[in-house]
């Protein structure tokens, strides 16, 4: 037989079970026609944040435009050496202009100070524009969980000036300097291992610039008698066609002026046919 303090001991979860299960209501009891009305606000838990539609207090837009657009005056005004300019995009996103020389200072600052706590860096891309002195345009997409906001930083740079690599403050940023790298050929100084990640070992050009050709310089094909890949100059099939781009609305008359050259070649072909009918 057990003794009084070994039943006790097996009672006490039986009995915590069933309290339990007489305070929590039954999902039938929400189902039934005496279910109360409001259940988030009757059974709500301390560590959820309930957002009520009808509470205009609960509801706020987001982003919030107004205190993003005080947060980029605030950058401004403590580092007015780096920061250029502060806008607001058409997306309601804030973007910020800094020199070069404040990728670093201006990154950590965002990352570290109190009011903005942007501790993850989403994304690094770049922009070719060709006509401009500093042709490409570095952007760094920022995200700030504590506040739920989002910021873009963007610098400048040329192909032949590095920039200060943000490894460092990152970790992110690894993979995503060594792509800007092999795409557009910024060099990032002070990276621990910038080399090619997306394109193969030996890899000439940077395919996201836009003076590099379409078709690239190699090809590749598998040789049956090497029995490897090799890498060849590319070959275009067909020569070069110069196609006519005057009239691309040629299948609606209606909708376009008829260009010079083809009203006189109409009327050359009209005479023509007007003097074959004569000789017959």
């Amino acid at each position: 037989m057990m003794s009084a303090s070994a039943l006790r001991a097996l009672a006490r979860p039986v009995a915590g079970l069933l309290a339990r299960r007489a305070l929590t209501p039954t999902l039938s009891s929400f189902l039934s026609d005496n279910a109360p009305n409001d259940f988030y606000k009757t059974h709500k838990a301390r560590d959820v944040i309930i957002r009520r539609e009808d509470d205009e207090a609960e509801c706020k837009t987001y982003p919030d435009v107004d205190r993003l657009e005080k947060f980029g005056q605030y950058v401004a005004s403590i580092l007015p050496k780096y920061v250029q300019d502060v806008r607001m995009t058409s997306i309601n996103e804030l973007e910020i202009l800094i020199h070069p020389e404040g990728i670093v200072p201006v990154m950590g600052m965002l990352k570290d100070h109190t009011n903005a706590q942007f501790k993850a860096l989403m994304e690094i891309t770049a922009v070719d524009v060709p006509s401009r002195p500093y042709r490409f345009e570095l952007v760094y997409c920022l995200l700030s969980h504590h506040y739920n906001a989002r910021c873009i930083v963007k610098s400048y740079t040329d192909e032949l000036t590095p920039v200060d690599s943000v490894t460092a403050l990152y970790k992110s940023a690894d993979f995503g300097e060594r792509e800007v790298w092999d795409m557009f050929g910024i060099f990032f100084s002070g990276h621990p291992d910038l080399r090619r990640i997306l394109t193969d070992y030996g890899f000439e050009g940077h395919p996201f610039r836009k003076d590099f050709p379409l078709t690239g310089y190699t090809e590749v094909r598998y040789d049956n008698e090497l029995a490897r890949v090799v890498y060849e100059p590319v070959e275009v099939a067909q020569e070069f066609r110069k196609f006519e781009m005057d009239t691309p609305w040629e299948l609606f008359p209606n909708y376009r002026e008829t260009p010079e050259h083809l009203l006189e070649a109409a009327a050359q072909k009209a005479a023509e046919a007007a003097e074959n009918d004569e000789k017959k």
